[in-house]
């Protein structure tokens, strides 16, 4: 039944946008973001457009003349049928001014064939019968995605195109005015001074012991990148929505997160948690409390939020609480299936073309070593985290290890480290490594710029 039934198309309009680059070349300019050869159904057009292509690239003229010669060069001009069929362009165009609508209908045609040409594949995927079931939902929804997001399947690509892309997105750095352009700034000066910013298609680690603030962290990258505009995801596998709300709601109102959730605040704090709210509510930060999330279950919303809603920063919290394949099972199914997770939260970043940050447990091992300082063995359940990362942070605060008699015994010399957190970038792929100095408002669940930093 199906094979008797054609494929969406609409000719008119595909004649119509050629007519229109032949009738006006600058035209080329606002059909060229929408639609490529390949959406083009009937072959002669298809090679006419990539014919204009190729003279915009050269930054030549596009007309009858021209384009008649670039097919004759190609040996392509008696394939579409001549000057005959370059003057009917121009005459069944009514004008180049609709050119844009013209695109807009073809790409629309084109997705409908893609998205039937992406049905028979997922059909045969699921004739396969294979017993890995979560493999085979993954393949059926990268088949999906490349519909949704336009993507093709990726193969070897010249050097030059690679290049062409450095310099977009050097362009995007210097100029970070607009959505999935330049990296997503952390807030903290020092910081994105250090990393560049959180980089698109990054994996960043968040690591630390618990209690030392590694969500809270999170989640205030989280709000200083979506208050200079970048979209942000934020799963929860640990906290409630409503408890991370008044996290940030503390954190913005400047009031104790304790009596904020006892309701014991005055008058004057009250008018600034309503403050804090109209200005929160406007924020980009869209949240997913579900607890035991899996892989792809977790692979589908974030996609579906960036195509629908725009994502720049996706943040996990935290690691250890993704539900494997096999979950209840310990040992080392369980450092096989970390093993998995990291390479998929890896995956994901590039494929969204986000930064992506998940925090991780340390081991207990730091626990007991002399100056309990983080290392890249501490992240837990697997060395896959460190290889798959392209940044791993620490978290790391003295006044957690030493009261403060024991620390004026061990450094007499120096003042006693209160609140003060000891960001350190253990990895760096693309650039170096250090540590920066952010205090630690516990009352408020904040850090913020450390304002004695010259005494530690």
């Amino acid at each position: 039944m199906y094979a008797e039934r054609l494929l969406p198309h609409d000719l008119e309009a595909e004649e119509s946008i050629v007519g229109s680059l032949l009738i006006d070349g600058e035209s080329f300019l606002r059909v060229a973001h929408t639609i490529k050869p390949e959406d083009f159904y009937r072959e002669k057009n298809q090679i006419c457009f990539a014919a204009c292509l190729a003279l915009f690239q050269r930054d030549e003229a596009i007309d009858q003349v021209t384009l008649a010669r670039e097919l004759g060069r190609t040996n392509q001009l008696d394939t579409v049928g001549g000057m005959a069929y370059l003057s009917h362009l121009v005459s069944v165009t009514p004008t180049s001014a609709h050119s844009e609508y013209y695109a807009q209908a073809v790409a629309r045609t084109s997705t409908m064939r893609r998205l039937i040409d992406a049905a028979s594949k997922i059909s045969a995927i699921g004739y396969q019968d294979t017993e890995d079931v979560d493999s085979t939902l993954r393949q059926a929804e990268d088949v999906l995605f490349q519909v949704r997001s336009g993507q093709v399947e990726r193969g070897f690509v010249p050097l030059r195109q690679i290049y062409d892309q450095f310099l977009e997105d050097r362009a995007a750095i210097t100029e970070p005015l607009g959505p999935g352009g330049g990296p997503i700034m952390a807030g903290y000066n020092d910081l994105d001074e250090l990393l560049g910013g959180l980089q698109r298609s990054d994996l960043i680690i968040l690591g630390a012991r618990p209690g030392l603030g590694k969500s809270t962290l999170a989640l205030n990258i989280s709000m200083n990148a979506a208050k200079t505009g970048s979209s942000v995801g934020f799963f929860s596998l640990e906290m409630s929505r409503e408890q991370l709300a008044l996290r940030i709601l503390s954190t913005e109102a400047e009031v104790d997160s304790h009596r904020l959730r006892l309701g014991l605040y005055s008058d004057p704090e009250e008018h600034r948690i309503i403050d804090a709210i109209g200005h929160l509510s406007e924020l980009p930060v869209f949240i997913d409390d579900t607890p035991l999330q899996g892989l792809i279950e977790m692979r589908s919303k974030a996609r579906r939020l960036s195509l629908e809603h725009g994502l720049d920063l996706l943040v996990v919290d935290y690691l250890q609480l993704i539900q494997g394949r096999n979950p209840g099972r310990g040992g080392e199914n369980r450092v096989q299936e970390i093993s998995e997770i990291s390479r998929s939260m890896k995956g994901m970043a590039r494929d969204l073309r986000v930064a992506l940050l998940c925090c991780s447990q340390l081991s207990r091992g730091i626990e007991n070593r002399p100056g309990h300082r983080p290392m890249l063995s501490d992240l837990r359940d697997s060395g896959s985290i460190e290889q798959d990362s392209d940044v791993v942070l620490f978290i790391h605060r003295e006044d957690v290890y030493f009261t403060e008699e024991e620390w004026e015994q061990q450094n007499p010399a120096l003042p006693f480290p209160k609140n003060i957190a000891e960001i350190i970038v253990g990895k760096h792929r693309n650039g170096p490594i250090g540590s920066i100095k952010l205090y630690f408002h516990d009352n408020w669940v904040r850090f913020d710029p450390n304002p004695k930093d010259d005494d530690y």
